[in-house]
């Protein structure tokens, strides 16, 4: 492995970027959050790049934002819900870090994203069934990447942390 990064992924509203926080705390690493580093690179919010440039011009720049990210060595790296559909993003996360999979069910990100209203994919009739489609279409591949795969429904995130330190493999606990 070229970096050892601590790479996150995993449906919006899993957690990553508070738990991601936490653990660069931690492990005394810089934390990146992938969306917030497009958003500071373009100078304009996601749902704005979403209104823009469509979903397809946002992906562009996210694979932009991930070679670029991944590129960096001792991180920890939150990546946006939608990372893993394109296959170079993949390669490129595969090949840049450890990889965790919060894992969590449409019902707890129903409850976590209720009052969030920057998340454009959710600005629909149904969130509920969108957030089922996004799921059944990204899970496999959440899945396929995970290095290790952490339940985060019901918990704090701060006991999610606590639970995935001492799983992390001993070349990216020491310092």
């Amino acid at each position: 492995m070229s970096a050892n990064n601590i790479i996150l992924i995993g449906p919006m509203g899993s957690g990553k970027s508070t738990i991601g926080q936490i653990l660069a705390a931690r492990l005394d690493r810089e934390f990146i959050d992938s969306d917030h580093f497009i958003e500071n690179k373009t100078g304009v919010d996601i749902p704005r790049i979403f209104d823009i440039e469509g979903e397809e011009g946002f992906r562009l720049r996210e694979t932009k934002a991930l070679q670029e990210l991944t590129a960096r060595k001792n991180i920890v790296l939150a990546t946006g819900g939608g990372s893993v559909i394109k296959e170079e993003n993949r390669k490129l996360l595969r090949a840049s870090g450890y990889i965790i999979f919060l894992d969590t069910t449409v019902e707890q990100q129903l409850e976590r994203l209720k009052y969030d209203k920057k998340r454009p994919l959710l600005q629909t009739e149904n969130p509920r069934e969108r957030l089922e489609a996004l799921l059944q279409q990204r899970k496999p591949l959440y899945i396929e990447l995970a290095d290790l795969r952490v339940p985060t429904d019901g918990k704090l995130t701060r006991k999610v942390a606590a639970e995935i330190l001492p799983k992390l493999p001993r070349y990216l606990t020491d310092s």
